[in-house]
């Protein structure tokens, strides 16, 4: 069975920005014969300065992914940080992913669940994969079938995250989907002045790392000029880049 591959900017930043990913998603999905889901968030809740961009918000940023998802024909995947966000953001995503630091709010976890569709754990940088059963029992118990979990590393202080690819044997004992964030692995949170930094040179060695632990999919924030790009722009790999990772994942 082909991996689950989930690409996309971090923020939703420009109409032209999600149609310029968008497109090249497409084109990538055919050259590969697989299927990319598209992820962009409408609100970065969790930026590490006030300042920081934060996105155009529900309402807008929403109707900006389903004219994506119209055009394209590619699945959603967008995050969501308070429990009243889910149903409003169910109407247009196939998939909700709860963030790391919220994957133990109770109510976040239910109100996603309820709405029916696959809701996406990203592990906390505090929790081991083992301890994902009780999110994850949270999901199942409130009506959700299809449970994803994502190894996104741990984070010990100092600006920096380390990835013990153990987890992903561990968490697919819970679940049958895990999948690898590629490039949030590659953070340096807080490292960049008020910013998160990030070292994306690594980011096919992380990859390919997970592969080997049995990753069953693949997460990359995308840009065409991550450089200039609003928010985890360190971390997040050139798209023109991602048809060869890729293409290294499916050998």
């Amino acid at each position: 069975m082909k991996p689950v591959f989930i690409a996309g900017p971090c923020v939703i930043e420009s109409a032209e920005c999600l149609e310029t990913v968008a497109a090249e998603l497409v084109r990538i999905g055919q050259e590969l014969n697989v299927d990319i889901i598209f992820k962009s968030s409408f609100d970065k809740a969790n930026r590490t300065s006030i300042a920081s961009y934060r996105g155009p918000g529900l309402e807008r940023g929403l109707q900006m992914l389903a004219d994506i998802k119209s055009k394209y024909g590619l699945r959603l995947l967008t995050d969501i940080h308070e429990a009243w966000q889910a149903a409003p953001a169910a109407e247009v995503a196939d998939v909700l992913q709860i963030p790391a630091f919220l994957c133990r709010q109770t109510d976040l976890l239910v109100a996603a669940a309820k709405t029916g569709k696959t809701v996406n754990i990203k592990k906390a940088q505090f929790l081991s994969g083992p301890d994902m059963q009780y999110p994850v029992q949270k999901v199942r118990e409130s009506g959700c079938s299809d449970v994803w979990l994502t190894e996104r590393g741990n984070t010990f202080g100092y600006n920096n995250l380390v990835v013990d690819f153990r987890n992903i044997p561990d968490m697919l004992k819970l679940v049958p989907t895990v999948i690898m964030d590629c490039t949030h692995s590659v953070q340096r949170p807080g490292a960049a002045g008020g910013k998160t930094g990030g070292n994306r040179e690594f980011v096919p060695s992380m990859a390919l790392a997970a592969k080997a632990f049995g990753a069953t999919g693949y997460f990359f924030e995308v840009h065409p000029d991550p450089d200039h790009a609003l928010s985890d722009g360190p971390n997040m790999l050139y798209l023109k880049d991602l048809e060869g990772v890729m293409k290294s994942l499916l050998k």
